[in-house]
């Protein structure tokens, strides 16, 4: 075929589901007739087998046979072989059953199109004029309950001699050293002057002895970019929209403030009808991971908790019962909390976004707007995001008081330069080879996670590299809240070095000691690309990002040469003449007059041997 014909090949359909099980008995005279033979997807291996065998154990105990998982003829597929009396066998068989009924692709899309379906039903659609007549009600119900309430207290700041004695030159040398600080009022009539950064720890917390104290603890040596300038900021009053990328420290920005605010407010905390403090974010893992950074710090006995979806709701409600000052929440989990009553919003005073693009992204606007109608329009708001897109831009007009922006960095895409990136060009049926070629061969201390694009892939390959004695952890969508926190929690312990994830993983997951990250697949947007990147290089340790690229993603080149030329990374001339190929056949299209979309599809070629711990690497192909 000829390359100018790559785009009528479309590889992107979904997977075929072989049938769920086969019973046969084996007539080969190596083998025991009486044995039974089952074959099941290569993706169910892993489940059946469990985390260091013990679900298989699980399952000749409780059968009394003996079971055991081997290879089978047929591609994609392994064989569940099962010995013993009669009754153990068929009683291993219903066990089987029943683990593949729980894992059928088809099953589980019904049931989520049954509860998706039954919910909807219970959805009445809002009109706009119905929307305007509900925000103008709401505006006058607050005025009216705000005349009752006393002020928020936002000024918690004296800013330092040190500090003041800042001349506007040295300020500006300072904030371009901070990985060029740029601050700016979002309404340019604002002329009010802007607060200067803070250089160490003792410049903002001078009069909060007990934070001072909690940050040594945490052996932190200087505040990062964003703290330095975010800090004085919200602690004199302002709102703040804080524009940076992943693992710079946005989450400590936000927090130590809202501790200090909490415990200023006229309100004394225990005649606070419900949470003083709410953080709103994106996913489950982001969720818990903010808890986990509020229980670091033991500041006056403040109590936090999260509340997210895929966990015991009772439970969570108890808890907010019992009461919290702070509530760390997803926003679909926090609109059900809400709209049953269960949750009293009212006495919040300081309200965090955080990646409000990402919140964006999920389509989590409605939820968003619906659940903050409860709270003070005077509170404090912090916003924060990697990007600065149209969406985030309204968002922050809707629930932000003539805010300031802090931006780090640049508001194009890049990476980080503590990342070395490598990009490896094979193609698909490649990578599962040199994927294990390469684990074969990472240090003891390494740490790694693999990046694909779809959950059943993610299950497919922890039952093979499970099968292959790799110590593994897989998190996606599609698993259970108690399953995804403990795979990450063996990350952070040390106990599984390799975590196989999709992009749910890609922000948020705080794991400071990951040491190499792999697209397996290359990502659906090269946002994503950045994001997952940024899982390694943290707290300025130096990591590695090996991308895996195939035919199919050529369409990805351009944007790909241009975050690695920012982050200064060395671009392989495959990928320059990939994006050439690529421009070229649109070109044509538009030529033709065409504009159908391209769908690639790789074909073979050879291997070579890649730098880093061994494995293959796709040689310099020129027919790319």
């Amino acid at each position: 075929m000829a390359e100018e014909d790559w785009g009528q090949w479309d590889t992107q359909t979904e997977p075929t589901y072989y049938p769920k099980m086969t019973y046969r008995n084996s007539n080969n005279s190596h083998k025991n007739p009486d044995d039974e033979f089952i074959e099941i997807e290569s993706r169910l291996a892993g489940i059946i087998i469990g985390k260091g065998g013990s679900k298989i154990k699980s399952i000749q105990r409780e059968s009394e046979a003996h079971v055991n998982i081997i290879d089978s003829d047929t591609y994609g597929l392994k064989t569940v072989k099962i010995s013993g009396n009669a009754s153990a066998k068929e009683r291993a068989r219903q066990i089987i059953n029943n683990i593949i009924d729980e894992n059928d692709p088809d099953k589980i899309r019904q049931k989520i199109q049954q509860e998706s379906t039954a919910y909807e039903s219970t959805i009445k659609p809002i009109s706009d004029n119905d929307w305007e007549q509900l925000m103008k009600e709401q505006e006058e119900y607050q005025k009216k309950k705000l005349a009752a309430l006393p002020p928020i207290v936002k000024h918690v700041y004296k800013e330092h001699q040190e500090v003041t004695a800042m001349s506007d030159e040295e300020i500006e040398a300072f904030r371009f050293s901070k990985n060029n600080i740029m601050v700016k009022h979002v309404n340019e009539d604002n002329n009010e002057p802007i607060p200067k950064p803070i250089v160490h720890f003792y410049h903002a917390f001078k009069d909060y002895p007990e934070i001072l104290e909690e940050i040594k603890k945490q052996n932190f040596e200087t505040p990062s970019p964003v703290q330095c300038q975010a800090w004085p900021i919200i602690m004199n009053g302002h709102d703040l929209i804080a524009i940076a990328q992943t693992g710079t420290g946005k989450t400590l920005a936000f927090l130590l403030p809202a501790f200090i605010h909490l415990e200023r407010q006229a309100i004394p905390r225990d005649k606070r009808k419900g949470p003083s403090i709410l953080v709103l974010a994106p996913t489950r893992e982001l969720v818990l991971q903010i808890e986990n950074e509020v229980n670091k710090y033991s500041y006056k006995g403040i109590r936090a908790m999260s509340i997210y979806g895929g966990a015991s709701s009772g439970k969570q409600k108890e808890c907010i019962r019992q009461g919290v000052e702070i509530v760390i929440a997803t926003p679909g989990r926090l609109n059900d909390f809400v709209g049953s009553n269960s949750i009293d919003l009212t006495d919040v005073t300081f309200i965090i976004l955080d990646e409000a693009d990402r919140m964006l992204d999920l389509g989590f606007e409605p939820q968003i707007r619906v659940s903050l109608l409860p709270v003070r329009p005077d509170r404090q708001t912090i916003m924060t995001s990697a990007t600065w897109p149209p969406g985030v831009k309204r968002l922050a007009k809707s629930y932000t008081t003539n805010p300031i922006q802090v931006m780090v960095g640049s508001l194009d895409l890049t990476t980080v330069n503590t990342v070395k990136q490598e990009i490896l060009f094979m193609e698909d049926e490649e990578k599962e080879l040199w994927l294990d070629d390469f684990l074969k061969n990472i240090n003891e201390d390494d740490k790694v996670i693999i990046f694909v694009n779809k959950k059943v892939t993610v299950d497919q390959l922890s039952a093979d590299l499970c099968m292959k004695n790799y110590n593994v952890e897989s998190i996606h969508g599609g698993r259970e809240q108690c399953d995804r926190e403990m795979a990450l929690e063996s990350m952070r312990d040390g106990s599984v070095s390799i975590l196989i994830a999709t992009d749910v993983a890609s922000r948020g997951i705080d794991i400071h000691d990951i040491t190499v990250v792999i697209n397996y697949d290359f990502t659906k947007d090269i946002e994503e690309y950045v994001h997952r990147v940024g899982r390694t290089g943290r707290a300025g340790k130096t990591g590695l990002a090996i991308t895996l690229m195939s035919r199919r993603d050529w369409s990805k080149a351009k944007e790909l040469i241009e975050v690695m030329e920012k982050s200064g990374q060395d671009v392989p001339p495959e990928l320059h003449d990939m994006a050439k190929r690529f421009e070229a056949k649109k070109e044509r299209e538009r030529a033709e007059g065409g504009d159908r979309p391209f769908r690639g599809r790789g074909r073979g070629g050879g291997r070579g041997y890649s730098s880093y711990g061994g494995g293959f690497r796709g040689n310099n192909r020129n027919n790319w």
